[in-house]
């Protein structure tokens, strides 16, 4: 079986990164996908598509220190949804992606190539292993994703 998801698109916000009692660090990012298609009546429509990316300790942090609002970013990771209850009691659900590799790739509109590759150890979500970067790219070490499926952002 494979859970992989591979998106490009633009940050709608720098990454919202909370700080846990367990000390682990996480990153929350919006990323926009566009997509553009004519209409039987010749009508051009964009469509934009909303994804939560969920990026957990190391790579958390290098989101936090290097992403910023409007970038134009690779993700890829796995689906995954949650569930919580709320403060009344009542199921709540949200499907999120939680990113082992992110790229950044350049603002909304550059051409150019932005910046390094970061990557996480592991798929794994109990990851605890030692970090990992794509090859000639400087970019910080990195853990995986952890293991807390119980935060409700």
């Amino acid at each position: 079986m494979i859970n992989s998801v591979t998106l490009i698109g633009n940050l709608g916000g720098d990454p919202e990164v909370r700080r846990l009692e367990n000390g682990a660090v996480v990153a929350q990012l919006n990323v926009a996908t566009n997509e553009r298609y004519t209409t039987k009546e010749g009508q051009q429509v964009d469509k934009t598509e909303w994804h939560r990316v969920v990026a957990w300790r190391g790579l958390a942090e290098v989101a936090e220190k290097y992403f910023k609002r409007g970038q134009q970013i690779y993700v890829q990771g796995k689906l995954t949804t949650r569930k919580w209850q709320n403060k009344e009691g009542q199921d709540q659900y949200t499907t999120e992606i939680v990113a082992d590799t992110m790229k950044i790739l350049g603002r909304k509109g550059d051409n150019n190539s932005g910046g390094g590759s970061y990557q996480s150890s592991s798929s794994n979500s109990n990851s605890g292993g030692q970090s990992q970067q794509q090859p000639s790219q400087p970019a910080p070490a990195v853990d995986g994703p952890a293991d807390d499926d119980d935060l409700p952002f």
